[in-house]
């Protein structure tokens, strides 16, 4: 085993107990250390004279002990004055032994290092770093000092110690941390090397930029960020090669089945739905699997194209599946196709995680003898038991809920048949181009950029909640005159009783204040049937109000719905707020969206509540999205190792990804063995997950 591969064990100092505090920070060897970045730094590379300090200066100073004394107050403490010929300074300690008092008599020379702030004596440094700095005290810090992301019961010493022992082995061992990057690259982007960077963050010499290192813009750790990106882009793309390795079914002709669906529509295609579309054919044309991300913003009409996909599998003799992150939108997705395809003599299977009994085992053998041609279902589809005859395309809809490794486990339901199906992958949450370059390198991408016609922009308020009374007659007003209308309640907790109790709880209230109209109710903890039931019910104009949790995010279209009311907008992320507003709009009557927020409002709040007044761009609203909340927020936790950089930052380093492609491609063409490596340098287990080896 290489020195730098070695287990944290292996190091001076580092036994069991230790070993495990480290584990906790995914720190488990030594190599793990070097990449183990602080979050900032501090300057103990001077003294400063006690007469130039000033409040909330961080310093080391040195002085003579003039009188130690406890002090009685509120809070009993040792308190400590030091001078140096400049000015007075007082050390202020609340804990401390007889012993640590009998270090301080008159005269004794001190060194100590804290942050100053106005106290009773005048300047003070409340239990600083000190030592006794006799007449052979040693030299200041020859570097910035370190201050490291840790753990309870790890000090930043002992860190600090540790990255020092894998810095030395680095030393000794420079060939065990290859330098990977081209050099013409590197020249490029006045970039230094890789061990060269790594000794510089952990011991910036006292002439460094520390505001660009803060600002993560020095040249040592953008050198990092690149290499990562680069990891990450590279995991991705041996994703697609391994995908693509297997061959697909060529589906190149499904037009007649697709013209006669069409006549079936009450609207045309419009023309970025067509454009889309036969960007798909091209795709499943060929005998490689298609990967494609096709974005459309709420209400742009993904489904049809879905749909109009589907229809080319089934034309080449292959079924198609469809999976939706949530029963909700999974049902409706069942409905529409089953009412598209049944006129067609396709016969439409449904399978969720509810499904049990007879019922599922009858689904589960219509899917696997092919009788099922068109699958809709949740994530079961992707369980072990259920098999597929001739699985030719699957359709992922929401892709941001699902995990980048769950795309390599479709080949396994092709498999079957000997091929691996296509891949359709359809998200109504827009995504920053930036951080569709990181997120979706293995994906080609289109963009539904046109609503159908007829389509009204939704208006949007901004209402604090002590306006609720003229919030309800607004909703007793638009039911009056025949519109319909929904209240969304929404909560911090994820508990789904918790949503429960707050939906029911509004429910009744509105029954109260709206005796006359029908109101029902939609929340997570109910049966299938009873939510579908409901949500018909609605659509059919058989109920005025729908008062619901964040369940009716995605997918529900009704569009005789001209009013929504969001309560507390201010707990939920731009996209989620935009998605939710996507349920009204959809007819074409002039549609509100009332934000009703529980004063006072963050800073932060106050920005997003904006942008969802300001705009009703997707695209807009997800870059500011990006910009409020960050990566890992925007695409959600299980966006496999992106919310988890060490060292990029998607937004500040968005200059770089567009290098990041070409590197990446370059890279698999000239220098190809150099990727695993890389990969497994920064993604380390991650990499399994990505399809890496």
């Amino acid at each position: 085993m290489s020195e730098l591969q070695a287990p944290v064990t292996s190091l001076k100092g580092v036994g069991e107990a230790l070993a495990l505090k480290l584990a906790r920070l995914r720190l488990d060897t030594v190599a793990d250390l070097l990449f183990h970045l602080p979050l900032r730094y501090q300057d103990r590379t001077r003294l400063t004279p006690m007469g130039g300090l000033r409040a909330g200066q961080e310093a080391v100073v040195e002085g003579d002990v003039m009188a130690c004394d406890i002090v009685k107050g509120r809070r009993r403490s040792l308190l400590v004055r030091l001078r140096d010929g400049s000015g007075i300074l007082s050390l202020r300690f609340f804990h401390f032994s007889p012993a640590q008092q009998q270090q301080f008599t008159p005269g004794t020379r001190i060194r100590a290092f804290g942050e100053a702030r106005a106290g009773a004596t005048g300047l003070e440094i409340y239990h600083p770093e000190y030592r006794l700095a006799g007449a052979a005290a040693p030299a200041v810090e020859e570097h910035f000092t370190p201050i490291y992301p840790t753990t309870e019961g790890l000090h930043q010493s002992r860190l600090r110690a540790l990255v020092q022992q894998a810095l030395r082995r680095l030393e000794s061992h420079p060939e065990e941390l290859p330098e990977l990057l081209p050099v013409a690259l590197r020249e490029r982007f006045h970039l230094p090397q890789l061990g060269d960077s790594l000794h510089l963050l952990h011991q910036p010499p006292p002439d460094t930029d520390l505001a660009q290192l803060a600002e993560g813009r020095h040249p040592a750790t953008r050198r990092l960020a690149l290499e990562e990106l680069l990891a990450h882009q590279l995991s991705l793309r041996e994703v697609r090669r391994r995908i693509q390795a297997d061959g697909a079914p060529p589906l190149p002709s499904g037009r007649g089945l697709q013209a006669r669906f069409l006549t079936q529509l009450p609207f045309a295609l419009t023309g970025a739905q067509r454009r889309v579309l036969e960007e798909i054919a091209h795709d499943l044309s060929r005998p490689a699997p298609m990967l494609r991300l096709v974005q459309g913003d709420v209400g742009s009409g993904k489904t049809v194209v879905a749909a109009m996909a589907a229809l080319a599998a089934l034309a080449g003799d292959c079924q198609a599946a469809i999976m939706a992150p949530t029963e909700i939108l999974a049902e409706q997705h069942y409905r529409s196709f089953k009412a598209w395809f049944e006129p067609l003599g396709v016969d439409v299977a449904w399978l969720s995680g509810k499904l049990k009994g007879k019922q599922r085992l009858d689904a589960k053998a219509a899917i696997a003898d092919g009788r099922a041609r068109m699958v809709v279902g949740t994530h079961a589809l992707f369980q072990e038991d259920v098999h597929f005859q001739r699985l030719g395309l699957a359709i992922i809809d929401e892709q941001h809920r699902f995990g980048v490794h769950q795309r390599l486990a479709l080949r396994e339901k092709g498999q079957a048949g000997g091929l691996t199906p296509h891949q359709l992958i359809m998200t109504a949450t827009p995504i920053p181009r930036t951080l569709a370059m990181s997120a979706y390198a293995d994906l080609d991408v289109s963009v539904i950029d046109e609503l159908p016609p007829g389509r009204t922009p939704v208006k949007t308020v901004v209402v604090p909640d002590e306006r609720r009374p003229e919030v309800v007659e607004r909703i007793r007003r638009a039911c009056r005159e025949g519109r319909q209308a929904y209240w969304v309640c929404t909560l911090i907790e994820e508990s789904e009783a918790l949503q429960y109790q707050a939906a029911e709880a509004t429910r009744e209230e509105l029954a109260e204040a709206l005796p006359e109209l029908a109101i029902g109710l939609v929340h997570g903890r109910m049966k299938s049937a009873e939510k579908a039931e409901i949500m018909t019910a609605f659509k059919a104009g058989e109920l005025d109000l729908l008062v619901a949790t964040t369940v009716i995010e995605v997918g529900v279209d009704v569009p005789n719905a001209s009013l929504m009311i969001i309560e507390n907008p201010e707990r939920l992320g731009l996209s989620q707020l935009h998605q939710l507003r996507g349920r009204v709009g959809r007819g074409d009557t002039e549609s509100f969206c009332v934000l009703l927020y529980h004063p006072p409002l963050s800073a932060g709040s106050r920005q997003r509540l904006g942008v969802m007044r300001e705009t009703t761009d997707g695209f807009r609203i997800a870059e500011k999205d990006l910009e409020i909340r960050g990566p890992g927020e925007v695409l959600g936790t299980r966006q496999t190792g992106l919310a988890q950089m060490k060292v990029a930052d998607l937004e500040r380093d968005a200059d770089l990804l567009e290098q990041v492609s070409a590197l990446a491609r370059a890279m698999l063409e000239q220098a190809p063995e150099a990727a695993p490596t890389l990969i497994r340098r920064w993604l380390g287990e991650e990499a399994g997950r990505y399809g890496q080896v």
